[in-house]
């Protein structure tokens, strides 16, 4: 993973500083609330319903062991004991008083890490597929690249203000694990016909609001412009992005107001006057980002073929879990760990500090020292020996994070909701443990098989829900709470957004309904092997619809 350099140290020293003068003259009276806000929320610290909040960055969702335990320091210290991993691959801190949160930020930059560019109308912490550097699948590592654009969008001075927020995510597998349709700037790692290195570039995607699929306005962009070629895009953004309309002025309006053709073009006169500047890519610098990130010596362990055949048949869990939570690795003997923070009834997402330090001594000892956030708010150990995988079940067993429900129906996703953020309308942490305990019995979830459930408290799609298999977005009407499902979403490689099923529902009556659908899928499916996606696909919404609200019933 990537080191700080000289320049790296100082700079994150010195806003820690700034930022504790800037905390000391807010608490003495010294700045209002209205002028320390854009300050605090450079430094990625947001008032929320009940406390402030402190969203941690972590790059292309990539730790170390010694970082990681850094964070649960930081819980045990100066928050509650738990810290909650996001959907941009960050961590937030929900309790922390303001008074404490230097010395929060001071302890993180002895470990290399900041929280700066986690908010504000800036580029935000750019995202990665979670299995980088470890799947078979994959054509390149994409995190050189996500750190080359972290460096050069640090801190830019024309693109610390732009008309919104703005999120970059990259993969570079055949499978799209980081959404990159959904993003203001989706990049695909590919090869050209001639094996060079390059980008298909996505523009426009995004949820929230007016939720669209970003548009391919490049098929193939060479290695060498990534940053000359980015710089275009956001330039134009930048220029013409709306600022007179919060609600209109993500890039995605942008692309839908002048047309994908005109946004293209205007993209590509000024990526022409960019692409000979300073800003292309010399080969030696990228070998030079890409030698961090260089996998580990990976020695050969045949030996756990037989060990694995072994215990599987000793233990049903650890074979539902093998099956479930660890896919294959490039190199055979190897596998990728998902480990869930989802226990059936738990906070999505949430891990506390004891939970981080395991984590942490067994990244350190079976998986080379390193963990990735995913999206889905898990944590991944990416290279784990067949031979110790009984070894990390056990571990997570002793810690209550050995679920087997990676990509089943309670491995869910949500957002803080009305417990925690001040934007929220309704309530998604007691909706998502209450469907996971329905849902919760081994072979029921595994006779579901895949199925994405994404919950988001209100309009903002914090949870993904619009690219939810199955989406629940909590809405506020007549003072109450309200559910909307939408049906058919998913965030891959054929992204889609869902579609709302109907009329919403009361809190207690939503996971009545998810009921309703899961067995309206099962009764319909050709055999096992078709999913739920693809099954609503084939059918369409109007057997679910039927389901929920009766043959003749308006669902308006």
């Amino acid at each position: 993973m990537y080191r700080y350099d000289e320049f790296d140290h100082a700079f994150v020293t010195e806003r820690v500083e700034q930022f504790r003068d800037q905390v000391q003259r807010r608490l003495s009276g010294e700045l209002a609330e209205d002028a320390f806000k854009p300050l605090r929320l450079m430094n990625g610290v947001y008032l929320q319903l009940h406390a402030y909040m402190l969203r941690i960055a972590i790059p292309y969702g990539t730790l170390s062991s010694r970082q990681l335990r850094m964070l649960a320091h930081i819980a045990r210290t100066y928050d509650r004991g738990y810290g909650h991993f996001t959907t941009r691959q960050n961590l937030q801190f929900n309790w922390p008083k303001l008074s404490d949160i230097p010395d929060a930020l001071a302890d993180l930059a002895s470990v290399e890490m900041h929280a700066l560019q986690t908010s504000g109308n800036c580029i935000r912490n750019v995202t990665a597929d979670h299995f980088a550097g470890a799947a078979a699948d994959e054509v390149a590592d994409p995190r050189p690249y996500a750190e080359i654009l972290r460096q050069w969008s640090s801190v830019h001075p024309e693109f610390s203000f732009l008309p919104r927020k703005f999120k970059i995510a990259v993969t570079g597998a055949e499978r799209d694990r980081a959404a990159i349709q959904v993003h203001d700037i989706g990049l695909h790692v590919k090869k050209n016909d001639k094996g060079e290195i390059g980008f298909a570039v996505y523009v426009g995607g995004g949820q929230g609001r007016t939720p669209m699929i970003a548009k391919l306005i490049r098929d193939f962009l060479p290695e060498e412009d990534l940053l000359s070629y980015t710089t275009a895009i956001v330039r134009v953004y930048n220029l013409h992005g709306r600022r007179d309309n919060k609600y209109k002025a993500r890039i995605k309006i942008l692309v839908h107001e002048t047309g994908t053709e005109e946004l293209t073009r205007q993209v590509e006169a000024e990526f022409a006057a960019l692409k000979d500047t300073e800003l292309k890519l010399p080969e030696k610098d990228v070998q030079s980002i890409a030698a961090y990130f260089a996998p580990p010596e990976l020695p050969q362990r045949a030996e756990g073929w037989e060990n694995l055949a072994r215990w599987k048949k000793a233990d049903s869990g650890f074979s539902r879990w093998v099956q479930q939570n660890v896919q294959p690795h490039k190199n055979p003997d190897y596998g990728m760990v998902t480990i869930s923070l989802k226990p059936i009834g738990g906070i999505p997402g949430d891990a506390s500090d004891p939970q981080m330090d395991a984590i942490a001594d067994l990244a350190e000892e079976y998986a080379f020292d390193e963990i990735r956030v995913s999206h889905e708010q898990n944590l991944i150990l990416p290279h784990v020996a067949l031979a110790d995988l009984e070894a990390v079940y056990r571990g997570l067993v002793a810690i209550n994070l050995a679920e087997a429900n990676a990509g089943l129906i309670t491995d869910i996703i949500a957002c803080p909701g009305l417990d925690y953020c001040a934007l929220a309308n309704a309530r998604s942490i007691p909706l998502a443990q209450e469907i996971s305990r329905r849902f919760g019995n081994a072979e029921r979830q595994a006779e579901i098989g895949e199925l994405k459930i994404k919950i988001s408290g209100c309009i903002n799609a914090c949870g993904h829900h619009h690219v939810g298999h199955i989406g629940l977005l909590g809405v506020e009407k007549k003072g109450a709470e309200l559910y909307q499902i939408t049906l058919g979403g998913s965030g891959d490689e054929h992204t889609s957004i869902g579609e709302i099923i109907g009329r919403g529902f009361e809190p207690d009556r939503v996971t009545d309904a998810i009921e309703t659908i899961v067995d309206t899928y099962l009764g319909l499916r050709l055999d096992p092997s078709e999913n739920f996606l693809a099954a609503y696909r084939r059918v369409g919404p109007q057997p679910f619809k039927t389901a929920l609200y009766g043959a003749t019933a308006e669902a308006a």
